[in-house]
């Protein structure tokens, strides 16, 4: 355990990059301050939005969700944003309470028991590293059809036919070389990179929400529709609908998860959630119906298969098309890198606790950079690892996308939960102040009504996505591994958790038997 207790905390020296006044707030954490703290509001805000990417995600899964929901999968996006801001809600009291980098894994094992906080750290973590290969994945969605050049195995560009799954395995190994340079080199430089990238993402959305608005061929009744779903029947095209919002409002807690490089993080952290995640449910929503209403036809096929990228270079022809698709190709790498970040900054928590394996060099931040160095490794090489699966098949897009929405709906779960039970019991208390003297943000009394709603939102949504569904999982057939694959893949992360827990006490009893005899 590299936890310090507080009387070991040490000040910084004052020309310490990471000085300010609040970095002696993990004191009372036991924690030593080696993170440079540098974040402002903007920052974290960014931090929160890129991880959601609402450019990205939304132009990697609106074909799906119109494939199998058609219009009406519109309505999914409401459910689901008013869900998750239950959740988000439920985060932004923890942030202001505990400020700490691996966010999850902090208040799950403070709300429960430390191994249940292991378990709900290592759930999201792995989820995280799943969440970096579907994200960069999602240029094949874009670069190919800005210039065909950039679609360098075979001719079919679309991410279900073998040479586009491959091609999007070889653009994903690209931008995680990058985005891993960028999580190395320095806080500031990689804060920088969100800043600008998400400030260039904003002004994108509201362009693409503004001319698909103002191009359109139908009415929003058409939402009310589910005109050439796969799915069949009203709930079963919203179910798997549900699936491309799901996906887009994840990753909220990233401004909570960078906390220790924030500013005044117990005021910061719980409104940059909020607003980080209501920004893009918003944004999201415009482009979805944009999409809708602006798509030239809603029945030729082009709208389930290349999705709004076929709407934008159609509807606004190329020149603005591509435009606009080149402001999402940015969208994309910010979001990576973001991802990334957040994973890091998890296996770093843990690794600090040593509760991981190669804890002391995973927990070692260079003083120069304040950056840990090996997390960041360590996640682009297993996100380049996962990005191989698509080479043995184009099913894998969809099972890694839907497999790291199910890792981080259960670990939002894990925190919920607990949370819950804490304020049935009144043990969770709402005083306290922030760094500059206000209340610290409360639901009050609209904590237990929110947060049991919370908890059951996501225990439906997780067992809706994790559904072995031939159709949607494996509709070539012949996969099952496929159709499973969300539903064996945690299995495998919670048996490696549990081997490994018991490998490390294991270990711990011989090395303390000795000592004992001596």
């Amino acid at each position: 355990m590299t936890t310090s207790s507080p009387a070991d905390v040490r000040p910084d020296p004052p020309h310490s990059p990471a000085h300010a006044p609040d970095d002696h707030s993990l004191a009372e954490f036991g924690y030593r301050q080696e993170l440079h703290r540098s974040l402002g509001r903007y920052a974290s805000f960014a931090a929160g939005f890129s991880f959601i990417s609402v450019l990205t995600t939304v132009f990697q899964f609106f074909a799906f969700g119109y494939a199998f929901g058609g219009p009406v999968f519109f309505w999914a996006w409401p459910v689901v944003l008013a869900g998750q801001l239950l959740v988000a809600a439920c985060f932004a009291e923890l942030a202001a309470r505990y400020p700490i980098s691996g966010a999850i894994y902090q208040w799950a094992s403070r709300l429960s028991t430390p191994s249940f906080g292991w378990f709900a750290g290592w759930i999201m973590v792995i989820g995280q590293i799943v969440v970096v290969a579907a994200a960069a994945l999602a240029l094949q969605m874009v670069l190919p059809a800005i210039w065909s050049g950039f679609q360098l195995i075979g001719t079919d560009p679309s991410p279900v036919s073998p040479d586009g799954a491959a091609n999007a395995a070889l653009l994903g190994v690209v931008l995680l070389v990058l985005t891993t340079v960028v999580n190395v080199v320095d806080n500031r430089v990689m804060s920088v990179i969100n800043r600008v990238g998400v400030t260039a993402e904003i002004i994108g959305a509201v362009l693409i929400v503004v001319l698909l608005l103002t191009h359109s061929e139908r009415t929003p009744g058409i939402t009310f529709h589910t005109t050439g779903a796969a799915q069949s029947g009203l709930f079963g095209a919203l179910a798997v609908g549900s699936f491309t919002a799901a996906y887009v409002m994840i990753g909220f807690d990233s401004a909570g998860e960078m906390s220790e490089e924030t500013h005044n993080p117990r005021r910061t952290a719980p409104r940059t959630i909020l607003t980080a995640l209501g920004a893009a449910g918003l944004l999201g929503g415009l482009i979805v119906l944009g999409g809708l209403l602006a798509a030239p036809s809603l029945t030729d096929g082009h709208l389930g298969v290349d999705g709004l990228s076929y709407v934008l270079t159609s509807s606004l022809g190329d020149g603005v098309g591509k435009v606009l698709l080149a402001d999402v190709v940015v969208a994309i790498a910010v979001a990576t890198l973001a991802i990334q970040t957040a994973a890091c900054r998890m296996l770093f928590s843990m690794a600090r606790d040593g509760q991981l394996p190669f804890s002391a060099r995973l927990a070692r931040v260079n003083p120069r950079t304040g950056m840990p160095s090996a997390p960041a490794l360590v996640v682009g090489v297993l996100a380049a690892a996962l990005l191989l699966l698509n080479f043995a098949s184009p099913d894998a897009f969809l099972a890694i996308g839907t497999t790291c929405i199910v890792m981080l709906y259960l670990a939002y779960a894990m925190v919920t939960g607990p949370l819950l039970l804490r304020r049935l019991r009144g043990e969770f208390s709402s005083a306290g102040t922030d760094e500059t003297g206000a209340p610290l943000f409360s639901l009050g009394r609209w904590g237990v009504p929110v947060n049991a709603l919370a908890l059951l939102y996501g225990v439906l949504m997780t067992v809706n996505l994790a559904w072995p569904r031939g159709a949607v999982y494996d509709p070539a057939g012949g996969h099952w591994y496929f159709q499973w694959f969300t539903v064996l893949f945690l299995a495998v992360t919670v048996a490696a958790g549990v081997a490994f827990r018991a490998y490390r006490k294991r270990a711990s009893a011989l090395t303390v038997v000795p000592e004992a005899v001596a």
